[in-house]
């Protein structure tokens, strides 16, 4: 398992352990309820045992890992009520995200969002399925911030932590890929139309696709979710 190299990242020693173990978690390098040792994390990242136990700890504020006395650390399986609570806000937040911008849009951030698809057709045809996930961030990210309003993002992205994690569990199928890449065209084309309703239930139906497929696999993969 490689986990990024530090150099990749800026701040101090614990900030860049914590990302790089971050996003081996998230991309699900690390999967749901495997064990993380601090040494065998240590020797690969080239540091002490001191900055590796502060971004653990962080996770663990995040839920993300699961610290265990005398048994180790864990990634945190998957819980299906922190998904739907994660869905739930990130829904409320970026439907009506949505329906302000559709009113508000400029012709410039219309060109950059039909950019952005752009790059995601290619990225569908090239069959990178972790670019596509990428510049799908960046999409979301965009709308977002036409708002204006500069802490709606980082709300956003807070609160669909878990729910971007488990993401990764679907997004290798390439129907759900593509049926995302036409879903993410049906709102930007609302959006051009200046339609905030039809803007609104565009979003809503995308969004919504990802947490029942999200339960299908809930359903196929029940190891990687916590029954508690």
């Amino acid at each position: 398992m490689q986990l990024i190299p530090l150099s990749s990242y800026n701040g101090t020693l614990s900030s860049r352990v914590y990302l790089s173990l971050k996003d081996a978690i998230l991309s699900l390098t690390y999967q749901p309820g495997q064990i993380m040792r601090k040494r065998d994390i240590c020797e690969q990242l080239g540091t002490s045992r001191s900055p590796v136990s502060e971004a653990v700890t962080r996770l663990a504020a995040e839920g993300l890992v699961d610290v265990i006395p005398q048994a180790g650390t864990f990634v945190a399986r998957f819980s299906m009520d922190e998904i739907r609570e994660g869905a739930f806000l990130r829904e409320a937040l970026e439907l009506a995200a949505v329906e302000h911008v559709a009113k508000t849009i400029t012709d410039e951030q219309i060109k950059q969002l039909k950019r952005n698809i752009r790059v995601q057709e290619a990225l569908v045809e090239d069959l990178d399925v972790q670019g596509f996930y990428e510049l799908d961030s960046e999409m979301h990210y965009m709308i977002l911030s036409f708002t204006n309003y500069r802490r709606l993002a980082a709300m956003s992205e807070t609160s669909w932590l878990q729910v971007n994690r488990a993401r990764q569990l679907i997004l290798p199928n390439p129907k759900r890929v593509v049926d995302t890449l036409t879903e993410h065209k049906t709102i930007i084309a609302a959006l051009e139309a200046r339609n905030p309703s039809e803007a609104r239930q565009a979003t809503k139906i995308h969004l919504r696709q990802l947490l029942m497929n999200l339960e299908a696999v809930e359903r196929d993969r029940p190891d990687l979710f916590d029954t508690k």
